[in-house]
C-alpha cells in the first residue's frame, strides 16, 4: 500500500527557495512539484524523504503548520540596496553551524592544553581609529608592505596572509561548497565570510567561490571583526558607502591595512590608467579593485569618477578571472582540505585523536572524512605524527 502524507504548500515553497532553487532547478529535481502545491496529488512518504535531502530540510521541518522561522546565530551586517537579507539559505546556515561545531571544539581543546584569552580579541571599539587597528594588524602579523615584497604574486599573499593569521590563534577556514559537499557551491552573492569571535577560538570563514582579490580583502575584513570581539556576517564589499556602520569600520581597516594611504600618495603618479592600477596592485600584492579604492579615499578621484571606474575595472577583472577558468576550486584533496578546514584546527584534531583524547569517529566528522586512509593523509599532509 502507497502512503501518502499531507504538506503545506508554503512548506514546499519555503523549502525550495530556502534551496536556492530556480524554476528550471526544480522542474528538473522535483518533476510533481507543482502537483503537490496545487493539491493535485500528494508525495508519496518515499517522494518527500527524497525532496527533504534534495533541498537539505529537516524532514520533520515538512510537518510543521507553517514554515520555521531560521534566524542565522549570528549578527547579520550584509545589505542589498541598503536592507538587510531577511532569508538566509540552507548553505549559508549549514556552513555556519558547522563552523560554530569545529569552534566549540576547539574552544575546548584550546582550553584543555592550558591557552589563556587572545589579547587582540575585542582590543577596539568602533570609536578606535581605523588606522590605528590597521597598525597593529599589520604589526601583529608581520605584514606591512615591506613584508609583503617576499610573495611572488597575489596567490602566496593570500596564503601567506593565511598562514599569518592563523600564527596568532585565529582559524582561518577557506570553502566554496559545503563543508566536503562539492554539489553544494557557496554563492558569494549571498555573503563573502563570516567572523565567529571569542577569546580562546576566534575563527574566520572566507567564501573560496568569491575571486582570490576578494579574498584577500574578505580576509582582513573579518579580522577587524575579531578586533572588535563581534561575530558577523559580512557582505565585505569594498566599494559600499552605505550599511551598518561597523561594515564601514572593517572595510576601512581592511583598505589600510592592504594599501595605507601614506604608502599610496607617495607612490601614486597622478593617473589612474589601468597600466597604473596594474603596477599598484602588483607592487602591494592586492587587486586592482582595492587600489582603486584608495585612489578615491586618498581624494585623487570623485565618488562620481569612482563609480564609472569601478564599474569598467570590475567588469574587466571578472573577464581576467573566467579567461582563467575562474578560482581554480580544484587540485589536490591533500592540498586544499586543510585550507577549508584550517591547519591550526585539522592539526589540532589529528593530534587530539592520535594521543586518545577524541574519538576517530569524532575527529572523521569534524574533518568531513569517511575513511581512515584520508584521515592518515591528512596527517601526513600536515606532518602531524
Amino acid at each position: 500500500m502507497v502512503v501518502r502524507v499531507d504538506v503545506a504548500p508554503e512548506l514546499l515553497r519555503w523549502a525550495v527557495e530556502r534551496a536556492g532553487w530556480d524554476e528550471e532547478t526544480t522542474v528538473r529535481r522535483a518533476p510533481q512539484f507543482i502537483k503537490w502545491v496545487r493539491r493535485e496529488t500528494r508525495p508519496t512518504l518515499k517522494q518527500l524523504e527524497a525532496f527533504a535531502e534534495k533541498t537539505h530540510t529537516p524532514f520533520g521541518f515538512l510537518f510543521l503548520p507553517e514554515p520555521p522561522d531560521e534566524p542565522l546565530p549570528i549578527p547579520d551586517m550584509r545589505t542589498i540596496g541598503n536592507a538587510g537579507v531577511l532569508r538566509p539559505s540552507a548553505d549559508l546556515l549549514d556552513t555556519v553551524y558547522l563552523c560554530q561545531r569545529r569552534q566549540d571544539w576547539y574552544r575546548d581543546y584550546a582550553s584543555d592544553n592550558g591557552a589563556g584569552p587572545l589579547g587582540f580579541v575585542g582590543s577596539a571599539t568602533l570609536d578606535t581609529p581605523p588606522t590605528q587597528v590597521a597598525g597593529d594588524i599589520a604589526e601583529g602579523l608581520d605584514f606591512g608592505v615591506e613584508e609583503r615584497q617576499v610573495f611572488p604574486n597575489k596567490g602566496e599573499v593570500r596564503r601567506g596572509l593565511i598562514d599569518r593569521i592563523e600564527n596568532i590563534g585565529v582559524l582561518v577556514m577557506v570553502n566554496g561548497v559545503v563543508g566536503a559537499d562539492t554539489h553544494r557551491k557557496l554563492d558569494p552573492a549571498e555573503f563573502r565570510g563570516f567572523a565567529l569571535s571569542d577569546p580562546l577560538a576566534p575563527l574566520i570563514f572566507v567564501n573560496g567561490a568569491d575571486t582570490k582579490a576578494a579574498q584577500l580583502f574578505t580576509l582582513v575584513h573579518e579580522l577587524a571583526h575579531i578586533w572588535l570581539g563581534r561575530s558577523a556576517l559580512s557582505e565585505a564589499a569594498m566599494d559600499s558607502r552605505e550599511g551598518e556602520t561597523e561594515e564601514q569600520w572593517c572595510n576601512s581597516v581592511a583598505a589600510e591595512v592592504l594599501l595605507p594611504l601614506g604608502e599610496l600618495r607617495s607612490d601614486y603618479r597622478g593617473q589612474a590608467t589601468v597600466e597604473e592600477l596594474d603596477r599598484l596592485a602588483k607592487r602591494y600584492g592586492i587587486s586592482t579593485l582595492v587600489v582603486l579604492k584608495r585612489i578615491v579615499d586618498a581624494g585623487f578621484l570623485t565618488r562620481g569618477e569612482y563609480t564609472e571606474r569601478y564599474r569598467a575595472e570590475h567588469e574587466r577583472v571578472m573577464e581576467l578571472v573566467r579567461s582563467k577558468d575562474g578560482d581554480g576550486g580544484g587540485g589536490n584533496y591533500y592540498s586544499t582540505q586543510p585550507l577549508r578546514l584550517s591547519r591550526r584546527f585539522a592539526r589540532a584534531v589529528i593530534a587530539s585523536t592520535l594521543e586518545g583524547s577524541t574519538a576517530y569517529r569524532e575527529a572523521y566528522q569534524l574533518l568531513g572524512t569517511k575513511k581512515h586512509a584520508t584521515f592518515e593523509g591528512l596527517a601526513e599532509e600536515l606532518k602531524v605524527a
